[in-house]
């Protein structure tokens, strides 16, 4: 069936239910990033595979929303679908709501399917259209009807991690969420983000693509945890494991009817963006509902000693795999043979090689030339370059290891730089050592780092439309919140033990991008009488081209840090590379 053809059948089902306007959120009811098969609605629907937007269709009108990291790529995998590319101003605001409530008139009805859609987002679609007299219904699934052959939920084995991979046991990570319930007058919880679950019960999977999560709910009152699973998931000895720490085992898809048994007496916290609409709507009517954010959340993100140091092996490893990358595109470049695609799998394979390498973290992005300038660009068999000895290529990558999750970012110039690159990529990096270096006091938040870290590039009247950082789990999802470092941040602080990525970029469309990106840890730097005040741990290990700086638009500190930095790298994994690929590297991290 042609998404042509997907649309026209969406359209009867949508005339024939009384559905003015149909929206179809890129999501799933654990409100995961990345989806498995059988919610993969917006690239079945529309054949997009990016993983942020939202379809809305309408009688006469069919498009998605998305932001600028995927413009070009909507654009070429829209064409001649029946689906229109409308550009968010803003990345991840309700635009479309906004849009719906401008086109329908009052008493039309807009419709989604709950599983779908966060409460956040059903909330921002009620208040939006309510108003206007537009009747919304969360309850409608009209994909599942036309979608033949859809894939099945996956039924991979979970299985638990040791106490001496995550440095807290399962139980005392119980008794940690049952304190912070406490203090919010909360008598129970339903977890739905299968992140927050992996963390909570040392659990992991591989039911979603570069993520180790199993699918799966997790409810706890101050006497009980239950554990909604497909029970084949679970062989015995890990089932055995569970229950010992007191975890019942129930069917997955009976959470909602557990949600709908709730005594009255029940006060529940739920998270409003990690929660979906169906499950928040299946809670038995007279239960009160709190709405705040998974106690977990944060918890997960403030990294304990037994996780940073693992993570600190992690980055050992994926230097390693790094260095050797980059020395075999340097050494065969010339050849002809390479392409975006075959140095990415080559790449998977050095991950590979090394000790507890499980999958990588995200599709990697490889962007040769103006490919480069497309942030989430993923290459595919009809754009796929082959690599020459002349431009700039950008490698955004990450592995997942048993000790830990990686991301980087890095550029090298296939042949001589042009002076635009070298000041575009020098007034990168100024921003990414800018950041690195900042001292901060207790309690800042993420938008002010993202302002100091953009402060040189801005100064170039200069900027990228993405944000610069984002919290990092612990072989876990390389996108964790709740901290983020962008703009628009929520007001989440920086607390001691987070790992975030530092990645600000530029990008020239139809020429290069740019994007300078390591992983830091946030931690304490000292006390006086001005206050408490933090600093940043770089974690990442693998040097940064130093043939593409412009020296004269650094200042002594930047140049002293890229040296200090480089070196590091060369001291950290020199060891274990042989004496050909340390000869190597001694010369990548040369002093300038």
């Amino acid at each position: 069936m042609t998404n042509l053809e997907k649309l026209s059948e969406i359209r009867f089902l949508m005339k024939e239910k009384g559905i003015d306007g149909y929206i179809i959120p890129s999501s799933d009811p654990h409100i995961s990033e990345y989806l498995p098969d059988f919610y993969k609605c917006i690239a079945w629907t529309s054949g997009f595979t990016g993983s942020a937007g939202t379809l809305v269709i309408t009688q006469d009108f069919a498009g998605l929303w998305t932001d600028s990291r995927y413009f070009v790529q909507a654009n070429e995998q829209l064409a001649g679908t029946g689906f229109e590319l409308v550009k968010l101003k803003v990345q991840h605001a309700p635009e479309y709501v906004t849009w719906l409530g401008e086109k329908l008139s009052e008493g039309a009805t807009v419709a989604f399917d709950g599983n779908l859609a966060s409460l956040a987002v059903a909330n921002s679609v009620n208040s939006i259209l309510n108003p206007l007299g537009i009747k919304v219904n969360g309850h409608v699934d009209l994909l599942d009807p036309v979608w033949k052959g859809r894939p099945a939920l996956p039924t991979e084995k979970a299985y638990t991690l040791p106490t001496t991979i995550t440095g807290q046991a399962t139980v005392d990570k119980i008794e940690a969420v049952r304190k912070a319930l406490k203090q919010k007058r909360a008598t129970a919880h339903l977890v739905s983000s299968l992140d927050d679950l992996a963390w909570l019960l040392n659990i992991r999977g591989t039911d979603v693509k570069c993520n180790p999560v199993t699918l799966g709910f997790a409810f706890i009152d101050h006497k009980q945890v239950i554990l909604f699973i497909d029970a084949v998931k679970l062989d015995a000895a890990t089932r055995a494991e569970l229950e010992s720490y007191g975890i019942t085992i129930k069917p997955y898809e009976e959470v909602k009817a557990y949600l709908q048994g709730l005594g009255k007496e029940e006060v529940i916290l739920l998270d409003p963006k990690r929660t979906c609409f169906a499950t928040y709507d299946s809670v038995a009517d007279g239960v009160k509902i709190i709405e705040d954010m998974n106690p977990s959340t944060l918890l997960k993100a403030i990294k304990n000693e037994v996780e940073i140091n693992h993570e600190r092996q992690a980055m050992v490893n994926d230097g390693i795999a790094l260095t050797k990358f980059f020395k075999w595109i340097e050494e065969n470049v010339a050849k002809g043979e390479l392409t975006e695609m075959n140095i990415a799998d080559h790449l998977r394979g050095l991950r590979a090689e090394q000790p507890g390498f499980k999958d990588i973290s995200f599709d990697t992005i490889a962007g040769y030339k103006d490919h480069g300038a497309l942030p989430h660009y993923k290459a595919e068999e009809h754009s796929n370059y082959k690599l020459e000895t002349t431009g700039l290529l950008l490698v955004d990558s990450g592995g997942q290891y048993e000790t830990g999750t990686t991301d980087i970012t890095r550029v090298i110039a296939l042949g001589t730089p042009t002076q635009e690159e070298k000041e575009d990529y020098t007034i990168v990096l100024k921003g990414t050592i800018e950041g690195s270096m900042a001292i901060y006091t207790k309690g800042t938040r993420g938008y002010q780092i993202d302002a100091i870290t953009r402060r040189p590039i801005w100064a170039t009247m200069r900027n990228y439309g993405h944000g610069t950082g984002h919290g990092v789990g612990f072989f876990l999802n390389v996108h964790e919140g709740p901290q983020v470092l962008n703009g628009t941040a929520t007001d989440i602080a920086i607390e001691p033990g987070m790992i975030t990525s530092i990645e600000p970029g530029l990008y020239r469309e139809g020429k290069h991008g740019i994007r300078i990106e390591n992983l830091v840890l946030s931690k304490d730097l000292a006390s006086n009488q001005f206050g408490d005040f933090m600093d940043f741990e770089t974690l990442t290990i693998c040097y940064i081209a130093t043939d593409l700086v412009e020296k004269s638009l650094l200042g002594q500190e930047h140049i002293d840090w890229l040296n200090n930095y480089n070196q590091w790298v060369y001291d950290s994994i020199s060891s274990k590379l042989s004496d050909d690929e340390a000869a190597w590297l001694k010369e990548k991290t040369k002093a300038i």
